[in-house]
């Protein structure tokens, strides 16, 4: 990965509490497991930020390395990378996510 493609991550990484690397938006989630990764964010009740990867092959493919994770959504907090839809599902079952985002919650 380029030395720029790895500072646009790092700023997108760092510069949010909790950032979602997703396929589509929000409002507007491309797939599934995008989607229930934003409603566990929602019940869990932060804040956070995504970004669309499929608006933006370089950091879509820079993230599989960056992570060493090769799939999406990619959920980061305070910089450190989570997981994706599997693990933050059981860990929002399991109550560890609350802890991860407890200092967070609006």
């Amino acid at each position: 990965m380029s030395e720029d493609i790895r500072t646009r991550i790092e700023t997108l990484v760092t510069g949010h509490k909790v950032m979602l690397f997703m396929k589509g938006t929000r409002s507007f989630p491309a797939c599934g497991f995008s989607n229930t990764v934003v409603q566990i964010l929602k019940k869990e009740g932060v804040a956070f930020e995504t970004f669309n990867i499929l608006g933006d092959p370089d950091v879509r493919q820079g993230l599989k390395q960056y992570s060493s994770w090769p799939t999406f959504p990619q959920l980061y907090v305070d910089g450190k990378f989570v997981g994706g839809c599997d693990i933050v599902t059981e860990m929002h079952q399991n109550g560890e996510l609350g802890g991860v985002l407890g200092k967070l919650a609006s």
